[in-house]
């Protein structure tokens, strides 16, 4: 018996930045995956270890069991239905982690192995498993890599427990219920914690549920978008130090404040106009033309926006030029300074048009994907 729970990724569309500052943003989950397919051994095929398989990077870690189990203790006693990570589990799952050795130039992995770790034996207990990830997302380029990550492993390891009602008899995906996605996402915000420190929430909450989320003062409002919006995501694979950006911006805030105010201030009402469009009834082609061109005009301003905070970079600057050029709207998605930038694709758009953009930006050396924005949020599929 087997599962695959597949979590998509994340943009922002609007609000990056201002939201640390008071303003509204608007995040939206998109069609890029990461899978996690976790696989119970027979009895034939049993011999006693925790394997993880992170097949994109080509590389296997394995731990017995009984090891785990002596090295964790009394440590994990956890309840599957209250997620939490005690301090003295995480001690230890460190410990589980260095034995790996873990190659130098993917030393970065080591906190997203902690994390699937304690997410399998909180969850699981302590039963061998082989359990095997893949992803459509870019690592560290501002899609919620690491939340679709913690969304997905949350999601199979859920799916073989008490805590939810899936049937595992029923071929195709299946989603989880309103009960069922709360617990779930909360086993991911852990996750998240173990990774990132103090993430913010929005990222794995997006995962969990998919569509659309207005994120303001730690408050998460989940709505439906009825525009069928498809975004050009072109990774720059700059990368960029977002606590660094992050402070920078509240650097030049302290200098500047009444200027900064009235930019955050833009900000806010740039993301609930653009909240507003995506949710508003769109009945014909002419409608839903006359929205899009009113989101690339907010998308242009709030990229000015960002660049007035000084987030942008070289790379980015080039993908507006070059998008510029086929009349199309771009914009930085995430903390900037490299990392993604989103270009809106009109529903009336050729291929042609999108076929030249993507080729064009290829020859400099980035990365290009097409993804529908506002999706599905995560999903389940069984195997016997």
């Amino acid at each position: 018996m087997e599962v695959t729970a597949r979590a998509p990724g994340k943009i922002i569309l609007s609000g990056e930045h201002g939201v640390v500052h008071g303003s509204t943003a608007v995040a939206s989950s998109i069609g890029l995956y990461t899978s996690v397919t976790i696989h119970f051994p027979s009895q034939n095929e049993n011999d006693g270890n925790l394997k993880l398989r992170l097949r994109d990077l080509s590389l296997e870690f394995s731990w017995s069991i009984s090891h785990i189990q002596e090295c964790l203790k009394e440590s994990n006693k956890a309840d599957c239905l209250k997620p939490s990570a005690p301090a003295a589990c995480l001690s230890n799952l460190q410990a589980l982690v260095e034995e790996q050795h873990i190659p130098e130039a993917k030393f970065g992995l080591a906190s997203g192995i902690k994390a699937f770790l304690w997410l399998y034996t909180c969850i699981q207990g302590y039963k061998p498993a082989t359990v095997s990830v893949s992803s459509e997302l870019p690592m560290s380029s501002g899609l919620g890599s690491s939340a679709a990550y913690c969304v997905a492993l949350s999601a199979a390891f859920l799916s073989f427990s008490s805590a939810t009602k899936l049937d595992v008899g029923k071929q195709g995906w299946q989603e989880f219920e309103d009960d069922e996605l709360k617990l779930l996402n909360g086993w991911a915000f852990e996750g998240e914690k173990i990774i990132h420190g103090k993430p913010s929430g929005i990222d794995n909450t997006a995962s969990t549920y998919g569509n659309m989320i207005k994120f303001k003062s730690g408050n998460l409002t989940p709505f439906t978008s009825s525009l069928p919006l498809r975004m050009l995501i072109t990774n720059t694979k700059v990368g960029r130090n977002t606590k660094a950006l992050v402070a920078g911006v509240s650097e030049r805030t302290k200098r500047h404040y009444e200027a900064m105010a009235c930019v955050f201030s833009a900000v806010d009402s740039i993301s609930t106009e653009l909240s507003e469009i995506i949710k508003a009834p769109a009945p014909n082609d002419i409608a839903i033309t006359e929205f899009e061109e009113k989101i690339e005009e907010l998308m242009e301003m709030n990229q000015g926006l960002l660049q007035c905070m000084g987030v942008s970079h070289a790379s980015i600057e080039t993908v507006l030029r070059t998008t510029l050029k086929y009349k199309l709207t771009s914009k930085l998605t995430g903390a900037g300074g490299g990392g993604c930038v989103i270009t809106l694709l009109p529903t009336l758009l050729s291929q042609t048009v999108v076929d030249k953009v993507i080729a064009e930006l290829e020859s400099c050396g980035f990365q290009c994907m097409v993804a529908g924005v506002g999706g599905k949020g995560v999903q389940v599929s069984f195997k016997t």
